[in-house]
């Protein structure tokens, strides 16, 4: 007898169309699959009572609950075969079908796809699996490059792309008609906070004014009977509100506005004062100068003071100094104001706030991916979630300092990790969903957080950077071992210098790269050496022959 091949079956379905059917399309794929294994008993396959489901999730991503499930008994050593009807009910993404066969691989375990008549178990088999997800791949993303062409498109033509509507406005009655209808109850409170900001001209006054007239967030009822909405309103709505084109008449497309087929609500005028007075408020500067007498200083503003820490606790602070007539920025630990610290941190402010701003697109820009914006997933409102997570990320990554200023609420520097907290509402108004409903996930941000010193000097590194090979540092290798090459078959350093026309002592020190340890020599050729392992680092440093001691100096961790 044969040993016992103990099979696993694992099915999806991309919607949730249908599942609420008494024989859905998960229940179709999971009886083919179990005949196919009834068909191979006699090579003693055996099918395993457990279900792995996931009905209503992409295959865009490995965040499944029943795919977790079914990796952990793989891992576990409880499952010999994974068993689908087509293998691009497993994954859609070649990168992440590599990650899976690494795992089965590791745990003994083999794939099979009963539609399409091979396995992993064999490398022809493998050949025509990655055939086929490279196109399965390449069809989904040419899908997602149609429906972001659709809406681009669309929107040029200033059609509204559907969501939750914003104030002021409801969807147009007539579904087929892509356009938005003045709701005149909201549009009061949209005229009102535009004359507040062109009176008033700051935020936290026009606020506090509202609060005072008691005006309200946009209440918004979904079919399923979800409320969102209704309450009072925050800065950064406020601030939405006051920057979205749509009151001028006009539709936004990431980083272009484009004539809306909807009627405006706030006259060209007081539109383009309010604009004004944005943009002046954005490059106000926040620090105050002894040398003005208290009054602001020109200059970039900093809109991360206040809301970070170190690794100890203390505070960062603004600071700034000059050097030829420029002035450079810096967030310091608090400490360093009043003395001399060694622990204390002292990091470029554009530097930090760019590292800051990226870690969060990155998040963003993931969580939309793998639709865990909220709490729970709105499908409904998700192709216009997905855009307005998309201009969030645009935003950040294009150096928005007010913005950065408003959406972070703390944070905190460890010795290799970045901790940031998002501000809820703000978040929650530039999704234009309820903060209720954003996920306590899509607030919390965990990222690497690299700093390499020159001196006093620092130099971030924010987030899982992709090993990329230092082309200087592998020149001067490949130099290296073509010299020792030559020495070995004869030739004299002398004749080695004059036919590279330099000089002896330019090649002496270079030639040592040819005796580099294995694991760092690989490092070198793969990109993943230490940031500060340059080439002009190695040369700086005396290294022995000896491989050990080579890694010990350089602090070396394979």
């Amino acid at each position: 007898m044969s040993r016992k091949i103990r099979c696993a079956i694992y099915t999806r379905k991309s919607t949730e169309d249908g599942l609420d059917q008494e024989f859905n399309s998960l229940d179709a794929q999971h009886e083919a699959c179990a005949a196919y294994v009834m068909s191979q008993r006699g090579e003693g396959w055996v099918l395993t009572p457990a279900r792995y489901d996931d009905g209503g999730v992409s295959g865009g991503t490995l965040e499944r609950p029943g795919l977790q499930r079914l990796m952990e008994d793989v891992d576990a050593g409880r499952i010999d075969m994974v068993v689908v009807y087509k293998i691009d009910r497993l994954t859609r993404s070649l990168a992440d079908f590599a990650k899976l066969v690494d795992r089965f691989e590791a745990a003994g375990c083999s794939f099979v796809s009963v539609t399409q008549a091979f396995n992993t178990s064999s490398s022809m088999g493998r050949l025509t699996l990655n055939m086929l997800l490279s196109f399965a791949q390449f069809e989904r993303e040419v899908t997602a490059e149609r429906i972001r062409d659709k809406i681009a498109a669309s929107k040029k033509r200033g059609l509204w792309m559907g969501g939750v509507p914003p104030m002021g406005y409801d969807a147009h009655p007539d579904p087929n008609t892509r356009s938005l209808v003045i709701n005149e109850a909201e549009r009061g409170t949209v005229e009102t906070l535009f004359a507040l900001y062109d009176d008033l001209g700051c935020l936290r006054a026009v606020e506090q004014e509202a609060a005072r007239q008691n005006l309200r967030s946009k209440r918004h009822v979904f079919s399923t009977g979800r409320v969102q909405g209704g309450g009072p309103l925050s800065r950064g709505q406020i601030h939405h509100i006051l920057c979205n084109p749509i009151y001028a008449g006009k539709i936004r497309h990431k980083d272009k506005v484009f004539e809306g087929q909807h009627a405006a609500i706030i006259e060209g005028d007081l539109w383009a004062r309010v604009q004004a007075r944005l943009q002046a408020a954005s490059v106000r500067p926040r620090t105050r100068s002894k040398e003005t007498g208290g009054q602001q200083t020109p200059g970039p503003a900093a809109p991360l003071i206040g809301t970070f820490r170190d690794p100890t606790g203390d505070r960062l602070t603004p600071s700034h100094s000059r050097k030829g007539g420029r002035r450079l920025r810096y967030y310091l630990s608090n400490r360093l104001l009043s003395g001399s610290d060694p622990t204390g941190w002292r990091l470029p402010a554009a530097r930090f706030e760019a590292a800051v701003a990226q870690a969060i697109a990155d998040h963003v820009e993931h969580a939309a991916g793998r639709h865990a914006l909220l709490t729970v997933p709105d499908a409904g409102a998700g192709e216009a979630l997905q855009e307005k997570a998309g201009d969030l990320v645009t935003r950040l990554r294009g150096g928005e300092t007010q913005l950065l200023g408003e959406i972070v609420r703390e944070g905190q520097l460890g010795a290799d990790r970045i901790m940031i907290t998002l501000e809820r509402n703000v978040l929650a108004s530039i999704l234009n969903v309820a903060p209720d409903d954003l996920s306590d996930d899509a607030l919390a941000i965990e990222a690497p957080f690299k700093t390499r010193r020159r001196g006093i000097e620092t130099k971030i590194i924010v987030g899982d950077v992709a090993p990329a090979p230092d082309r200087t540092l592998l020149r001067g290798l490949a130099n290296a071992h073509r010299w020792a090459a030559a020495m070995q078959g004869g030739r004299s350093l002398a004749a080695i210098a004059r036919q590279e026309k330099v000089s002896e002592a330019y090649i002496r020190p270079r030639l040592r790269l040819a005796f580099l340890s294995p694991p760092i020599q690989k490092a070198i050729l793969e990109g993943t050496q230490p940031a500060d392992m340059t080439l002009e680092a190695l040369l700086r440093t005396t290294l022995p022959l000896e491989w050990q001691a080579q890694e010990d100096i350089l602090g070396w961790r394979a």
